[in-house]
């Protein structure tokens, strides 16, 4: 199932796609996304049983699509390096010494980064001008946990979305970590869906595509990670409790701007495309400055 956080008749509702053309309430069963993940199977059953009552609702393009989980209650957890031609490529771009990563490489974006799939990415050149895309396979957790067994990883997952992690170069070379260069207001567009687990059970090998004005970026396969979804969700949750809505993040291919030669960042009026496939697309436009 693919299921989404809209806005209609200025409401804000979540809903389940039927046959890409319709969006279907969900209001008898959850107010949001995060209180439908906390019903897990439960609620999944009833939006089913309800997918069988109503073949059509809203008009899929006669509603606005957010980021499924607008606002999540802790920032989104991220992969660095998590690609072995991303890392070279990095490393290199940085003067680094080539190494891949023997351990998950952690950092978060608040929670003030989300944004939707289809609306302008903030831009303001007073703070940085050194804007790069990363397409990336998003991972929501349902059924929350801590010490998770690598063979029971995926039973914690929810379903898996698009996420562009857009990153302010310079901050995150300034400030000597990821946190701040990855936080800037608007710089994670998520959706444009959750495609439930169920519909999708194995995404160790799904084409991820980033195309920028468009011109292909990225072009790479999920089953390039280095800790793939099962190893990060076990390493994540050692001694650390994971909860429902969770998102993590699981890191980007090769092909980012800011490697390239000479580098290249992203500038008002660009517009981005990212992609997994199975999952879905998000398109954003680099808005003009305030």
């Amino acid at each position: 199932m693919k299921l989404v956080s809209y806005v209609r008749d200025g409401k804000r509702s979540v809903g389940v796609v039927s046959d890409m053309e319709y969006v279907i309430p969900l209001d008898s069963i959850a107010p949001d996304m995060l209180a439908l993940i906390e019903l897990g199977d439960t609620g999944l059953n009833l939006v089913r049983t309800l997918l069988e009552e109503m073949a059509e609702g809203y008009a899929l393009e006669d509603v606005q699509l957010l980021a499924p989980i607008p606002v999540p209650r802790r920032n989104i957890m991220c992969l660095g390096k998590n690609y072995a031609a991303h890392a070279a490529e990095s490393q290199s771009a940085w003067g680094e010494a080539l190494e891949l990563p023997q351990y998950p490489i952690f950092f978060t974006k608040a929670t003030t980064t989300v944004n939707g799939p289809f609306d302008a990415i903030p831009y303001d050149p007073e703070v940085s001008d050194k804007i790069d895309y990363e397409a990336e396979l998003a991972v929501i957790i349902g059924r929350g946990g801590r010490d998770i067994a690598v063979a029971d990883a995926l039973d914690h997952v929810y379903g898996y979305t698009v996420m562009n992690d857009i990153s302010a170069r310079d901050l995150q070379r300034s400030h000597n970590q990821f946190f701040k260069g990855k936080s800037l207001d608007g710089s994670a567009p998520l959706g444009p869906w959750i495609v439930t687990r169920d519909e999708l059970s194995d995404v160790r090998s799904l084409q991820i595509t980033c195309e920028v004005n468009g011109v292909l970026k990225q072009d790479s396969n999920t089953s390039l990670m280095i800790f793939d979804v099962p190893n990060t969700v076990a390493q994540l949750s050692r001694g650390m409790t994971l909860l429902a809505g969770d998102i993590i993040a699981t890191g980007t291919p090769a092909g980012v701007g800011f490697a390239r030669t000479p580098p290249e960042f992203l500038r008002p009026g660009d517009v981005v495309v990212c992609s997994v496939e199975k999952i879905g697309t998000i398109k954003n436009r680099i808005a003009d400055p305030a």
